[in-house]
C-alpha cells in the first residue's frame, strides 16, 4: 500500500517467535499488501539492520524503514533496550515504532510510552483478529499518517 505520496513504505519487525514472524506475513498476504516487510530477531539485529552492520551493511544505501513492529521480549537484547537506544539517536529517533507484544504489563506499557514509542498493542490471539490488526495498521501509517520522507 502506497502513502499518500505514492511512496512504498518498507516496514521492520523485530521479534524472535518464529511462529508470530510467520503469521504477521502470512496475515500481510491475506491483505495484499505490497510494502516491504522484513524481519530481524532480537535487539542487537535490529541496531544492526538500522546501522547497516555486520549481515546489513549491504543496505547502507537502501532508505530506513517507514515504520519498526517490535516484540519487548525478545533474547540478546530485549525490545525496551533497543527502544530507549532507537529514540536516544537522533537519526532514528523519527522512525515510528508500535510495540506489539503478549505483555499487558502496566509497567510495560508506561516506560513504553515514555520513551517514545508511537503505539502500544498486545498481540491477538486468533489469526482473524491479527488479519484485521494488519488491516488497520496498514491503513493507519501507510493511507492517514504523514511520515517523514528521508524514513522511505
Amino acid at each position: 500500500m502506497r502513502d499518500k505520496h505514492g511512496r512504498l513504505i518498507t516496514v521492520l519487525m523485530a521479534d524472535d517467535d518464529p511462529d508470530d514472524r510467520m503469521l504477521i506475513q502470512e496475515a500481510w498476504e491475506e491483505n495484499r499488501l505490497a510494502n516491504g516487510l522484513h524481519f530481524v530477531e532480537d535487539g542487537e539485529q535490529l541496531l544492526d539492520y538500522l546501522y547497516r552492520r555486520g549481515e546489513y551493511a549491504h543496505l547502507k544505501h537502501e532508505p530506513l524503514p517507514g515504520l519498526i513492529l517490535l516484540d519487548l521480549n525478545m533474547p540478546k537484547k530485549d525490545g525496551r533496550e533497543a527502544l530507549r537506544e532507537i529514540k536516544a539517536d537522533p537519526e532514528l529517533r523519527r522512525i515510528p515504532i508500535v510495540i506489539l507484544t503478549t505483555s499487558k504489563a502496566e509497567e510495560d506499557i508506561l516506560r513504553s510510552y515514555e520513551l517514545g514509542v508511537s503505539s502500544f498493542i498486545t498481540k491477538p490471539v486468533t489469526f482473524e483478529s491479527l488479519v484485521s490488526l494488519v488491516k488497520t495498521l496498514a491503513h493507519y501509517w501507510f493511507e492517514i499518517v504523514e511520515l517523514p520522507m528521508e524514513t522511505q
